[in-house]
């Protein structure tokens, strides 16, 4: 699903530049679940946004399902993210004036469907997350589990081939934590591939395989 080879990213800065990724070489199958770990400044959340097409890698290249994804123009680049990603942040996201079901239908909006096909798709992502009867809450009644968990579905309501997430429970406590992560192994369970970067261990647990960065290498993965 996903091939990077040699993959760098450099940042400039005031004593030149500074090395975030120093030739990443990694692959995602189908359907796995993998989680990338690594202290702060370690690259993994760099790595993250350039598999996820967001971020152009300095030198190097990332091929998403036999695609070349950075060889593609902006707008190729943009559809091919719409049509083939879905992600997960620490900060939600979501906007506070729009219903969750309507904050799940977002990632709709450019799609040729009618209005009703949108809600049921949204309704249909928001059940499998277990929030049918959230549906008309606006984002200031919901938890912050409830709130991470309508981020996952609007994330995954246009079923895109893989799903990223980036800290996904950075801003929940551990019981809270435990419920979205069981979440994404559900997910997986389903069939969907997840590249998901997280500085908590409890987290890895979920995942078949752990890739840790350090210093902007890979390190050996754990099976």
């Amino acid at each position: 699903m996903i091939t990077t080879s040699n993959v760098t990213k450099n940042y400039p800065s005031g004593a030149g530049n500074v090395a975030a990724l120093k030739g990443v070489d990694l692959t995602v199958e189908t359907g796995e679940f993998v989680c990338i770990m690594g202290q702060s400044g370690s690259g993994k959340s760099t790595l993250l946004t350039i598999l996820g097409g967001m971020c152009h890698p300095s030198a190097g290249s990332v091929e998403v399902d036999g695609a070349a994804i950075y060889s593609l123009n902006d707008d190729g680049l943009a559809d091919f993210r719409a049509g083939h990603f879905g992600f997960v942040f620490q900060s939600f996201h979501l906007v506070p004036y729009l219903t969750a079901l309507e904050n799940v239908m977002l990632p709709l909006a450019p799609l040729k469907m009618s209005a009703l096909e949108k809600q049921q798709l949204a309704s249909d992502a928001l059940t499998r997350v277990g929030l049918a009867d959230c549906a008309g809450r606006l984002p200031s009644r919901l938890s912050g589990g409830e709130q991470e968990r309508v981020a996952i579905a609007r994330a995954v309501v246009n079923r895109p081939a893989i799903l990223f997430a980036d800290e996904p429970t950075g801003n929940l406590d551990s019981a809270t934590s435990d419920q979205v992560m069981g979440l994404f192994a559900e997910l997986h369970q389903a069939g969907q591939t997840i590249v998901m970067v997280t500085h908590n261990p409890d987290n890895g647990r979920y995942a078949q395989r752990t890739i840790r960065l350090k210093d902007g290498l890979l390190d050996t993965p754990d099976s």
